[in-house]
């Protein structure tokens, strides 16, 4: 027979176990692998595809951008990193923004850190080749295939 202060324990754990949320709705970190080429005047458009590894499984994707503010030449990166605050996958998918400048002469590292207004965070980072000076303001809109 338990005792009452068992018992309490008992249910207490019972009740923390049964509203704990599934493992389905945990927010699990993804591994993103893009190649994104951009090129620009001032304003800088650009685009690339990519795929998010998440939960085991791997989701296609395409990511367009435009930058505002100083940007001159044109890179193409290849880019790897995580995705974290994703609780679904389709969380993935939106329109990101960031503040940055970098510049690459030939070659170089290049990293971004992105969030979208779902509330994931990307942070990416690889080899930059091409020529480019850039300081501004970047939206990047990636879409699931």
């Amino acid at each position: 027979m338990l005792t009452p202060v068992l018992r309490c324990v008992a249910i207490a754990l019972f009740g923390f176990v049964l509203l704990s949320p599934p493992p389905a709705l945990a927010q699990a970190p993804g591994y993103v692998r893009v190649k994104f080429v951009k090129a620009g005047l001032v304003a800088g458009v650009g685009g690339g595809r990519g795929v998010l590894s998440y939960r085991g499984r791997n989701y296609a994707f395409t990511a367009t951008g435009q930058s505002l503010g100083i940007t001159a030449g044109a890179t193409a990166s290849r880019l790897e990193g995580w995705a974290s605050g994703i609780r679904d996958v389709k969380d993935f998918a939106g329109t990101y923004s960031a503040v940055g400048a970098g510049g690459a002469l030939v070659g170089g590292a290049g990293g971004v850190s992105l969030k979208n207004e779902k509330g994931v965070e990307i942070d990416l980072r690889g080899p930059k080749a091409g020529l480019e000076f850039a300081a501004n303001l970047s939206r990047i809109t990636i879409s699931l295939k």
